[in-house]
């Protein structure tokens, strides 16, 4: 029985680490549409609506009413983890390089733990938390300043990386609350919703995300392609197979498997995009990845069972 279930086992692993790479591979699609003149807030917009209708297609439309107190934190859900942190990523992808954004990015599940640790009495941070978060934020200054100390699109790149690693790192602890109560295809499609909803006034504040664009950019096989990828593939399929392999195998040991997406994120765009970073960069970039290894590898103690 115990083969038979590692062999189970094995099919959710291949699960994980095939979503971590279709999102490695969202930062190229992203910087495919940015560099065709469409601005982050209106991807994001269009990424989610196709996303939220195809989830409610799966739900048969059925609305489900939820207490008050936690339809608002499905709106933070869709603040942190919807407008707020696809619309820093791809601005930063305009500014920076595709391996910046994603090793910083991959800092999110230690902002995580070290977030859980200040929020919840239960857990708290271990030395080697301490120990990785220095290393991991080391990385961090020399992957800023790689490109020299002063203020530049590189560096405003980076810090919105970042903001959006911290938006990630809110919404998994708001998500950790509301799965215990509801559905991940609930609380996804809630996401959905309320990421587009807080994302719209963007839009109308600042028109020119969308007013220039002529319908034949829009129509284009590369730009139909590349948003239905991150609207179907990387958003409605992704967040649910994801799902689905947590609960087989595990938070933690599916977790392990983002570390290799700044990896794969970096040799894509050196292949596809010809992108070359300095050596200090490179050094920064170890540094982070070892440090949230190092954090990840002996996460906060938590006496619940």
């Amino acid at each position: 029985m115990q083969v038979q279930q590692r062999g189970n086992d094995f099919w959710f692993h291949v699960a994980a680490l095939a979503m971590v790479a279709v999102w490695a591979m969202s930062f190229l699609s992203t910087r495919v549409l940015l560099d065709a003149g469409l601005q982050p807030t209106f991807i994001f917009v269009v990424r989610f609506t196709i996303a939220w209708f195809a989830l409610a297609a799966v739900s048969r439309f059925r609305l489900r009413r939820v207490p008050w107190r936690d339809e608002l934190l499905m709106m933070l859900c869709g603040v942190t983890g919807g407008s707020i942190y696809f619309i820093a990523e791809n601005t930063a992808l305009q500014y920076t390089l595709i391996s910046d954004v994603s090793i910083l990015v991959s800092m999110a599940p230690m902002l995580t733990a070290l977030l859980g640790a200040c929020c919840y009495r239960d857990e708290r941070v271990t030395g080697a938390m301490a120990v990785g978060s220095v290393v991991a934020f080391a990385g961090v200054v020399m992957l800023t300043l790689s490109d020299g100390a002063q203020w530049g699109g590189g560096i405003v790149g980076d810090i919105l990386a970042i903001v959006a690693a911290l938006s990630w790192a809110i919404y998994s602890l708001v998500l950790k609350r509301l799965t215990h109560t509801y559905s991940n295809l609930l609380v996804t499609r809630k996401t959905f919703f309320y990421g587009v909803l807080s994302a719209l006034p963007i839009l109308v504040v600042f028109p020119s995300s969308c007013a220039d664009l002529s319908w034949s950019t829009l129509a284009s096989l590369s730009i139909v392609s590349n948003l239905l990828y991150l609207g179907l593939i990387c958003s409605m399929a992704a967040y649910y197979i994801w799902a689905v392999a947590v609960e087989r195998i595990g938070a933690v040991r599916a977790s392990n498997y983002i570390y290799l997406s700044p990896l794969m994120s970096m040799l894509a765009a050196a292949w596809w995009f010809g992108e070359r970073a300095s050596v200090v960069a490179y050094m920064g970039c170890a540094l982070i990845l070892v440090g949230v290894m190092i954090a990840m590898k002996f996460p906060t103690h938590s006496h619940r069972h």
